[in-house]
């Protein structure tokens, strides 16, 4: 048995073609052109779990191909691979990683293996987290995505830093996916200390996107939330 054919045999049809609205895959959308066999990503982390010893040249095949499934199911075992490998490994999987972030190319992608991939290198790496702010401004909307999202690893480890840099980077992003990822950020940084989010929030609220403002609040007060929205 190989990848393709554990996830073709579950693949379903119905499914296909609810994700193909969901992830806007239209033309002109940002996942344009993009094509699913409507695999659930439970069934896709066992289909990983099963191949986490696949050779890092399939994984990268893997990764090129153009059906979505086959490309989280690639970027799944390169996550269940970074956990066990050692130090000169994990410099290959994030190299491989950032060599390819053009097939990474719709928000599932990025936000399941970002964090896991990239932010959990960066942890043990913190002179390499400069990479970060080059991916914050770069030109594709992924790699930008890919910059604030992997930040939530260093974020659970109450490392915030890097989340008000490139949030500060973003803050004025065209793109409603960077507004909804930044937010998403601080948010959950003031699940862990509250009172540097609304620093932040006080520094920037009156220019910040409306949905990026909105997601940062998502949990606060309905006082504060309409204090900080209106």
């Amino acid at each position: 048995m190989s990848v393709p054919q554990d996830l073709n045999k579950l693949a379903n049809k119905e499914k296909a073609v609810f994700l193909l609205r969901f992830f806007k895959t239209g033309k002109g959308q940002y996942g344009e052109g993009d094509v699913f066999l409507g695999i659930t990503v439970p069934d896709q982390r066992a289909v990983a779990k099963k191949y986490t010893n696949l050779p890092l040249t399939e994984v990268e095949m893997l990764l090129h191909n153009k059906l979505h499934e086959y490309r989280l199911t690639a970027l799944l075992i390169l996550c269940y691979k970074i956990e066990k490998a050692g130090d000169e490994e994990r410099k290959k999987i994030v190299d491989l990683y950032l060599a390819n972030t053009k097939y990474i190319n719709n928000w599932d992608l990025v936000d399941l293996s970002s964090h896991e991939i990239v932010g959990t290198y960066l942890l043990d790496h913190p002179k390499e987290r400069t990479l970060l702010l080059r991916l914050a401004k770069s030109k594709s909307l992924w790699e930008r995505r890919i910059s604030m999202v992997a930040c939530y690893a260093l974020l659970r480890q109450k490392q915030f830093n890097e989340t008000f840099a490139i949030s500060e980077i973003l803050l004025h992003d065209d793109h409603d996916l960077i507004h909804k990822a930044v937010g998403w950020m601080l948010r959950e940084l003031g699940k862990m200390d509250e009172a540097a989010e609304i620093a932040f929030l006080n520094k920037h609220y009156k220019t910040m996107p409306r949905t990026m403002l909105r997601y940062a609040i998502e949990k606060f007060p309905e006082p504060k939330r309409k204090f900080y929205m209106s």
